[in-house]
């Protein structure tokens, strides 16, 4: 599957992801990635390398290498900028790091809310309640957004059924995209099927099973999925990589997957899995391999006072 379809527009299904892409190296990698055939890049300033990704857009598309109409580019809104009067400001600021006019799409990165002076909380003192900092109230700021024609379309990340499910029945224009953690061991069928019900597209993150996150937000004894038995077997019988099979599954589900790489044979790899077709078979293999196991699960977000839980985050 080359591209989801929202209403008249159409997503490059296959993206390059850049969180943990460290500066010094992400350039290079945006750069490579355009150069090969990849026409969608999702960012966030809360990956700190926005000014990188921006450098590698500016130069693609200004060489003329590269039509900008012809990209898709997504960026996040941080969780300090929630409250009404920071949210354009904040867009503004990402498009200026990213060197572009306008974003294709601009999500909501957490429904967790920080005072607008915190980057990253160190206490529950950091936060604002969402009774202090509603979503509606964001997303309202977001519309705007669109009506000022600084970005096209509007979503969320993180979001669970009910908050989205809030959502929808109160935005004066819907949310075009959640993106999620979603792989065979967080299979997410429930969000999937609201979401078809919905006309949410779907965006995987930590398709991978995000293996090279950093060692404070992993847990002891975690599954390895591109380690799994069943998904080499897989990638063993097509001849290709685990990864290629992970991608070309989540593809296969009709959901955006953006795998992050910085290294150029797994950047070419990652980007031939759109072209590899998993059988049936392979698939009910892969299915019985749902666990629940969320690796980015939001702990880090729990702390006296702050408000906000893993059983609140997750409809699970």
């Amino acid at each position: 599957m080359k591209y989801l379809t929202y209403q008249q527009t159409k997503v490059p299904a296959l993206g390059l992801g850049t969180w943990k892409a460290k500066k010094g190296e992400v350039y290079g990698a945006v750069r490579e990635a355009l150069h090969i055939g990849y026409t969608h890049v999702d960012c966030a300033p809360a990956y700190m390398n926005e000014t990188e990704v921006g450098a590698a857009l500016k130069e693609m598309t200004g060489s003329g290498q590269m039509r900008r109409e012809d990209l898709w580019v997504t960026s996040k809104l941080w969780n300090n900028a929630h409250l009404p009067g920071d949210v354009q400001p904040a867009l503004k600021k990402t498009l200026t790091d990213l060197q572009l006019d306008s974003l294709d799409l601009y999500l909501i990165h957490w429904p967790v809310a920080f005072k607008p002076e915190v980057a990253l909380p160190k206490s529950g003192d950091d936060y604002l309640s969402l009774q202090e900092a509603p979503i509606i109230d964001t997303w309202q700021a977001m519309e705007e957004c669109v009506a000022a024609g600084l970005v096209r379309h509007i979503g969320v990340c993180n979001f669970n059924i009910a908050k989205l499910e809030d959502l929808l029945a109160k935005a004066a224009i819907a949310p075009m995209m959640n993106q999620i953690e979603l792989h065979p061991y967080l299979q997410q069928q429930k969000m999937l099927e609201f979401c078809r019900q919905r006309q949410v597209l779907v965006t995987a993150y930590s398709p991978l099973g995000s293996p090279d996150r950093p060692k404070g937000m992993k847990k002891k004894n975690e599954p390895t999925l591109l380690g799994h038995e069943a998904i080499k077997a897989i990638a063993k019988k097509h001849g290709v990589s685990p990864a290629q099979v992970l991608i070309a599954w989540g593809l296969q589900r009709q959901t955006a997957v953006i795998p992050k790489s910085i290294n150029q044979v797994r950047l070419r790899e990652n980007l031939e899995a759109a072209e590899l077709r998993l059988e049936e078979n392979d698939l009910r293999h892969i299915a019985k391999l749902e666990r629940g196991y969320r690796y980015v699960d939001g702990a880090f977000w729990e702390m006296p006072g702050s408000g906000y839980s893993t059983k609140e985050l997750w409809d699970d």
